[in-house]
């Protein structure tokens, strides 16, 4: 076992080692060992996963956790019914419409958990794949570094640094694309065998192909910066030995095309769709220019570890939003990152990945000053959308790499000691402390959790008595972002929704958030605001009847509901407004805005507005007591 990263003929047990070979027992014990630690860190939502969710820093569930629950009901609707999940729908957001590749829509997993899906529903399925991003993450992580030729006992632990580390246990929050890391260390795996002639260049670009397909579908974001990591990682390596690897090009590059070509031919109209077809769009809808680590981050505790002080202060001092901090690392792990390269240099592989990732580490720490290197990089085309904070779970990898192989180092030290040398124990002990130190502060504590926002009572009632057509569009006042996209995809519903927490692009091609200024019409605006102010003040000012029918008819449903409770201005408004609803159980009413009720709204619209005329100009005559 010379090095991880040569590029000289690899070792007879590596070269015959496939990645994922027969499973003797004690790596089957170790992979069961990962699954209990991910059942104990979400065994608060397996206690109900159907209806239990993960929450941030503020103790609720946040609204991704919604959308990616309607997209795991959408892709597996789809799936139900014989096809695909469309990559363009008007299911929400309508009459507008999304695009899938814009938004995380989980596309991947939602195709494979769809049994589980139809089975249990979404929120089961976003359990079991949390439950997944820790103990595979883990898993992909011991074997790439088995492969590598780290010792069992080195791959077991550097697996278990990377699936459980900070930057996955606070991505499970509610980044479910961020914390199903297991395409990453695979992805990594494949380019550096290619590179270095670990492997057959063709067969592997085949294999990495299909991996960087499977991370499109999942999380492209996260494909963004496995590739910035990557290429830091290349990098580095071709400056520490470029006559080697500029003796490989052919071979590299018959392999990496490879991989570029089947990628393109399994994902070429996808990516069309996304930067071409209804609804492309650009830039990103969040200011990322003004996310970057600050120093102190990788040292102050998340509250996602089990031992942490005031990080909601600490936030508020730092300017920094609670669900982007991965970054955190403790000062033990954080001081021996910085010397290990340097203490072990002449080892090819601890120097390579040490240095990435204290690189990468910087790269996280954004792009506000000229001496950061993100300042340089961030206007580049793709790189301007991305959250530069996330590729610290990029450097969680690269920190598992680096202590499995300074592990693996102590370990065969103390076995070539005599029994009798003191040393050996010595080695042992000291080996020990130092694991200790670095572990205790990144302990995790499970993963905090509330329950959804399941529908009102009579929700599903009401839907049903509306004899909504099939995808019909629902208007849901006031408009509450996220909850109606959580409302349908629990009780599963074959209704579109109006608005939601999605990315849709404004009229000028933008990249926004749904519901926002630029996506609203001034009607729909009026309307958003003016009725969400009757739903939560008493004696509010309603929208005018002339902007209602405006909005109602730019919004164009099918169907009209509210919540009555606890909302009596709403609700009497909007009795006036559409006369007697349709179907009412429970406090929740709705309105069937059939052809016959645009028909006659005109009409009805005249009529109020007289009334309204008329009734002012009675309280304007009525007679005053002298």
């Amino acid at each position: 076992m010379d090095s991880l990263l040569v590029t000289a003929e690899p070792s007879q047990r590596s070269a015959t080692r496939p990645l994922i070979a027969r499973l003797p027992w004690r790596e089957a014990l170790i992979i069961l060992g990962y699954v209990l630690a991910a059942i104990v860190l979400t065994w608060n939502l397996w206690q109900h996963p159907a209806r239990m969710a993960p929450t941030a820093v503020n103790g609720n569930v946040n609204m991704d956790v919604y959308l990616s629950s309607w997209f795991m009901r959408y892709v597996a609707t789809a799936i139900s019914h014989g096809h695909l999940p469309a990559l363009v729908t008007t299911a929400l957001n309508a009459p507008q419409g999304v695009n899938a590749m814009w938004n995380t829509s989980l596309l991947a997993p939602g195709v494979l958990l769809t049994p589980v899906t139809l089975l249990a529903g979404p929120v089961a399925s976003l359990t079991l794949l949390l439950t997944l991003g820790f103990a595979g993450s883990a898993t992909s992580m011991f074997f790439v570094l088995r492969r590598w030729d780290a010792s069992r006992t080195a791959a077991a632990i550097g697996g278990a640094f990377f699936g459980f580390m900070p930057g996955l246990v606070v991505a499970a929050q509610d980044h479910y694309h961020l914390q199903f890391a297991v395409f990453a260390p695979l992805i990594v795996d494949a380019v550096l065998s290619i590179i270095t002639g670990r492997s057959r260049p063709v067969r592997t670009g085949l294999w990495l192909g299909l991996l960087l397909t499977l991370q499109l579908f999942t999380a492209e974001e996260m494909l963004v910066d496995i590739i910035i990591a990557g290429a830091v990682l290349v990098v580095v390596l071709v400056l520490c030995r470029p006559r080697a690897i500029a003796g490989r090009l052919g071979a590299s590059a018959a392999g990496l095309g490879t991989a570029l070509g089947l990628t393109l031919l399994l994902s070429a109209r996808a990516l069309w769709v996304q930067f071409h077809g209804p609804l492309a769009e650009h830039g990103s809808p969040w200011n990322v220019f003004k996310y970057g680590n600050p120093a102190s981050s990788f040292v102050t505790a998340p509250n996602a570890m089990l031992w942490h002080g005031n990080f909601v202060q600490y936030l508020l001092n730092t300017g920094q939003r609670p669900i982007e901090v991965f970054d955190y690392l403790g000062w033990p792990l954080q001081i021996a990152l910085i010397v290990i390269p340097f203490v072990f240099w002449r080892d090819l592989r601890i120097r390579v990945v040490g240095l990435s990732c204290l690189i990468v580490e910087w790269l996280t720490m954004g792009g506000r000053s000229a001496w950061l290197p993100w300042h340089y990089l961030r206007d580049l085309p793709i790189l301007n959308q991305v959250i530069v904070t996330r590729l610290s779970i990029l450097t969680d990898g690269l920190v598992a790499v680096v202590l499995a192989l300074v592990l693996d180092k102590a370990i065969a030290a103390i076995r070539e000691r005599q029994r009798a040398d003191w040393r050996k124990p010595a080695l042992a002990a000291a080996t020990a402390v130092a694991l200790v130190a670095i572990a205790v502060p990144l302990i995790p504590r499970p993963v905090p959790a509330q329950p959804v926002l399941a529908p009102p009572a009579g929700w599903t009632t009401v839907i049903s008595r509306l004899h909504v057509p099939a995808g019909g569009a629902v208007l849901v006042l006031p408009l509450d972002e996220g909850y109606e996209m959580e409302w349908q995809a629990v009780s599963n519903e074959p209704i579109s929704i109006t608005t939601g927490y999605c990315i849709a692009p404004d009229p000028a091609g933008k990249a926004t958030k749904c519901g926002n200024r630029p996506m609203q019409t001034g009607q729909e605006r009026t309307v958003s605001l003016r009725t969400n102010w009757l739903a939560n003040q008493i004696g509010a000012k309603a929208p005018s009847v002339f902007t209602m029918e405006a909005a109602i008819k730019q919004w164009h449903p099918a169907a009209v509901v509210i919540v009555k409770d606890p909302s009596p201005d709403l609700a009497a408004y909007m009795l006036k407004f559409f006369g007697p609803p349709t179907a009412s159980v429970d406090g929740v009413l709705g309105w069937r805005t059939n052809v016959q009720f645009y028909k006659h709204l005109g009409g009805r619209i005249k009529a109020l507005h007289q009334a309204e005329k008329l009734a002012a100009a009675a309280s304007t005559t009525k007679p005053h007591a002298s």
